[in-house]
């Protein structure tokens, strides 16, 4: 494809005009191989320059650290250095015109459509869009402002407001699409409640699809999915562990991961002019893998379920394999900027397991100490680990648990020793 944009003062050219919009998992390890390959097509002579949109999130009071984790998880996992937008909308408009990459992600679209709409940075990402340069990458609260409207999830799922639609920002009209996006689309959360379509639910969805333009309709993006639109060829692509769906008045189309069709088929559908195609072409190759990473919760579940084999196997050595990875699980998740991604779940299910160690090893045994010494010991070396990261919360936390189980740990100068309860 012939380039699009100017040289900047870094030496890079950009050839690639991109418009990303991801379901959700967008700083988590299920998306890291589709940023690389993102990343990658930004073609040029130097370093492309990246930058974060923070406003979604930019009113909670742990901003800062939300966007320190979002850049870590860019530098270390995807090699892309990020700078964080300036609060000055004037400023950050500046910055979405020049750099290669720019990204926004999780927070509430409601407040990023108050910060944005009908101002400079709603303007910016128009002109991005429409006169081309780089890459715009748009995520769960940032995918949802997009389209003609917007959801305001919030206010309808946590508040309780009767459901209705935002002026969105129009960005997909610059594709000749009238369309609203909603990521989290296959969210299964609610157990016996149905949280699909970004905790809308069947029944809502249903009465705000009336409210859409006859050629319009319902984009809706799965977690850790993420679709990938060529300004320039016209043609858009499906990647990750889900699927893409395309709904009009009540009837949907899903196209799975690997999927690709071009965005004049797209409008037929949306038109009601013609079905998807029967077969979609793959564009999943050896260079473009589709990715295979668990989701935390997956890995929470198997963790669980592997201990649960081998306490009743009385296998020791697989109950601490069990408890080990799934720490090392919560470890590299730890970047992830949303807060629906079942942290709070696996830290809760591994106390407990560290806990079911300790009273499996002491529970009617003659000499506690010999058999909880293989159990304990890589416990203990974890947390050593852990307070030589400076992680000190998390490594409390792994000698509290061990204390709950009737494990008292004991700091000494020269390391640390431990004892079963009331045994020196």
């Amino acid at each position: 494809m012939p380039p699009v944009s100017d040289r900047r003062n870094d030496g890079v050219v950009t050839d690639s005009r991109l418009f990303v919009l991801m379901g959700s998992g967008e700083t988590s390890p299920t998306m890291v191989d589709i940023h690389r390959d993102l990343v990658k097509r930004l073609d040029g002579d130097g370093r492309p320059t990246g930058l974060l949109l923070d406003t979604p999130y930019a009113f909670q009071e742990n901003a800062p650290s939300i966007s320190a984790k979002a850049q870590q998880y860019f530098a270390e996992s995807v090699g892309l250095s990020v700078d964080v937008a300036p609060a000055d909308a004037e400023s950050a408009a500046s910055g979405i015109r020049t750099a290669d990459w720019v990204f926004s992600g999780p927070g509430s679209p409601t407040y990023a459509l108050d910060q944005w709409r009908d101002g400079p940075v709603q303007r910016a990402l128009q002109e991005r869009l429409r006169a081309g340069r780089g890459m715009t990458v748009l995520a769960s609260a940032a995918a949802v402002t997009v389209g003609a409207k917007a959801l305001p999830v919030y206010e309808i799922y946590k508040v309780g407001a009767t459901p209705y639609w935002l002026p969105g920002l129009g960005l997909t009209g610059h594709l000749g699409l009238d369309v609203v996006v909603i990521p989290h689309y296959d969210n299964s959360e609610g157990g016996t409640h149905d949280t699909r379509y970004c905790y809308l639910g069947e029944r809502r969805l249903t009465v705000l699809e009336a409210e859409l333009a006859e050629d319009g309709g319902v984009l809706g993006i799965d977690e850790h999915t993420a679709v990938i639109i060529d300004l320039d060829s016209e043609t858009l692509e499906v990647h990750g562990r889900g699927g893409f769906t395309v709904r009009r008045a009540g009837g949907s189309s899903v196209l799975p991961s690997g999927s690709e069709l071009t965005l004049t088929t797209l409008r037929a559908m949306l038109a009601g002019v013609s079905a998807p195609p029967s077969t979609v072409p793959s564009r999943e190759s050896e260079d473009r893998p589709a990715p295979t990473t668990r989701t935390l919760v997956e890995i929470t579940r198997d963790a669980e379920s592997r201990f649960d084999v081998a306490q009743t196997e009385r296998d020791a050595t697989a109950m601490v394999e069990s408890i080990l990875d799934l720490e090392t699980a919560i470890r590299e998740w730890s970047a992830d900027t949303e807060e629906d991604e079942g942290t709070d779940l696996a830290r809760d299910v591994l106390r407990g397991l560290v806990i079911r160690l300790g009273e499996a090893a002491t529970e009617g045994l003659r000499d506690p100490d010999e058999v909880v010494r293989p159990l304990v010991d890589p416990l203990l070396s974890l947390r050593e680990r852990l307070r030589d990261d400076a992680a000190y919360q998390t490594a409390d936390e792994i000698r509290d648990i061990i204390t709950e189980a009737g494990i008292e740990v004991h700091d000494i100068d020269t390391g640390t020793e431990w004892s079963t309860a009331g045994r020196e």
